[in-house]
């Protein structure tokens, strides 16, 4: 096409309002050498630097190797046009804006470009303030966009720092409840911990959202919290316990609910359901209250399961801990008895991810405790 003087920029002197060009990087993209020139003459004037390309592919192969704050393109051109040009960068905006520079004065395009990303629509013949205004709008929006990514994702970053403070300080009072029972227990500290990663690793494989595991992670280690009730001539006898022993060592699941029950907290809410339910069996014979089933609260269900692999696995002052295939072989012949069968067939399946937290959170010993 000839050149044209509808295409002939007005003259603008000085820098643009509220716009440093010092360091912005604008790509011209118009199959029209003389659009290219106009445009090129009007942003150099303003101080930009200044980029050009005659097509779409250029652009793309342009935008790979350089950083472009500002793309101005025109609609029709062979082969790609600018709306495909558009839809093509669109996940490079808003580090790049795109504005739209067409003879075409076609409100349903228009519109389509905007929707894909598109920041102004400025249609030929121009004048430089028309493209000036247009520029400066666009990079101040470009400029608004990029710092509230920049703020969401620091308020993210918070969120995440506060969530696993929230998490930590849950498990700390979770650990600091335990501790006076802990030492008047064969039961050691990196046992309860397990058994909160284990009930969490549970929950996770159940479909829990993220509140309900870190609350299970919280409440499970509480599940034996009762026994700071039980003398320890009991609790810490080496042999069987007689009837009346048994009696006295089965009341430790209500008194563990009675101390967590009156809480408003959650977690500590479901340590109390868990305290109170962990002994309970599928097919009823369990203790305190000889629940079955789905009347058992699921979280108890997870504790009674994951407690029972984690003692029959673990060195104790008392005894010798089990293969891994008798402790699963066990698991098995308990399923729909003294186990929720769904959380035993669930718990197999996935045996190697409690393996591996048995193994990253090992008991500790004295040497003279060993058996």
């Amino acid at each position: 096409m000839a050149p044209s003087s509808r295409f002939r920029a007005t003259p603008h002197e000085g820098t643009l309002p509220g716009v440093d060009p010092a360091g912005i990087r604008i790509l011209v993209v118009d199959d029209q050498e003389i659009v290219r020139l106009q445009l090129k003459r009007i942003l150099k004037r303003a101080g930009f630097a200044v980029l050009e390309a005659a097509d779409g592919a250029a652009t793309l192969d342009l935008l790979a190797s350089e950083p472009v704050d500002l793309i101005l393109s025109d609609i029709r051109m062979p082969g790609m046009t600018g709306v495909d040009l558009v839809k093509a960068i669109a996940p490079r905006i808003p580090d790049t804006a795109v504005v739209m520079v067409s003879g075409l004065d076609n409100v349903d395009l228009a519109l389509e470009c905007l929707r894909h990303g598109a920041y102004h629509y400025v249609l030929k013949p121009f004048k430089t303030s028309g493209i000036l205004i247009a520029v400066a709008n666009a990079l101040r929006r470009r400029m608004l966009e990029l710092e509230h990514r920049d703020r969401e994702a620091i308020l993210a970053r918070k969120v995440r720092e506060q969530t696993e403070e929230i998490r930590a300080g849950r498990e700390e009072i979770s650990l600091r409840l335990l501790s006076a029972s802990e030492h008047r227990d064969n039961e050691t500290g990196a046992h309860v911990r397990r058994i909160g990663l284990y009930a969490a690793e549970m929950a996770h494989l159940l479909g829990w959202d993220a509140t309900g595991t870190d609350c299970i992670l919280a409440a499970a280690p509480m599940h034996d919290i009762g026994k700071i009730g039980v003398p320890d001539r009991i609790l810490q006898k080496g042999g069987p316990l007689t009837e009346e022993e048994w009696i006295i060592m089965k009341t430790h699941p209500v008194m563990g609910a009675n101390i967590l029950r009156e809480s408003t907290v959650p977690f500590i809410q479901m340590g109390a359901r868990i305290a109170l339910s962990h002994h309970e069996r599928w097919d009823g014979a369990g203790y305190p209250q000889g629940l079955a089933g789905t009347r058992i609260p699921l979280e108890a269900r997870i504790v009674c399961l994951v407690d029972v692999f984690d003692a029959l696995c673990s060195r104790r002052v008392y005894k010798q801990p089990w293969s891994e295939a008798d402790t699963l072989g066990y698991l098995q012949e308990a399923r729909g008895t003294h186990f929720d069968p769904t959380l035993v067939d669930l718990f197999l399946g996935h045996h190697a991810r409690f393996r591996r937290i048995f193994q990253e959170h090992p008991d500790r010993f004295a040497p003279d405790e060993l058996p």
